[in-house]
């Protein structure tokens, strides 16, 4: 059981809504990293890991937006897309400058998403 059972159809379709934005963002920013778009390269470079981290980064971005689009799997793309984005905002913030706010919002956004949907847990039959 999910939280997501306990929703009002107002806030099932704002949870959709959701859902479907960070699906489009997040595939096309990991399309756009899996494709090497010449600013992706560049960012990546500046980062100094690789370019096999843009391609683990892509992979993991168009995999999570794919998790959100699943009902069964959306608390997981939203978290595992949370999680990305914090990375993402602590990488501007320590390692290659820019303006952290995308990534903020995209992880709040991710985060939304997965806390609404959340599993939980039934309480326990109690023993007559």
């Amino acid at each position: 059981m999910t939280s997501s059972s306990s929703l009002s159809p107002l806030q099932r379709r704002i949870v959709w809504g959701v859902r479907i934005l960070l699906a489009l963002a997040f595939g096309a920013a990991g399309a756009a990293k899996l494709a090497g778009v010449p600013q992706m390269v560049q960012v990546f470079d500046a980062i100094g890991f690789g370019q096999w981290f843009r391609y683990v980064t892509g992979a993991v971005e168009v995999g999570g937006a794919l998790l959100l689009l699943v009902p069964a799997t959306g608390f997981l793309g939203g978290l595992l897309l949370a999680a990305t984005m914090a990375c993402a905002v602590a990488t501007h913030l320590v390692l290659i400058g820019g303006n952290p706010a995308p990534a903020i919002v995209l992880m709040l956004l991710s985060a939304f998403v997965a806390w609404r949907l959340r599993p939980v847990s039934r309480p326990a039959a109690i023993a007559a």
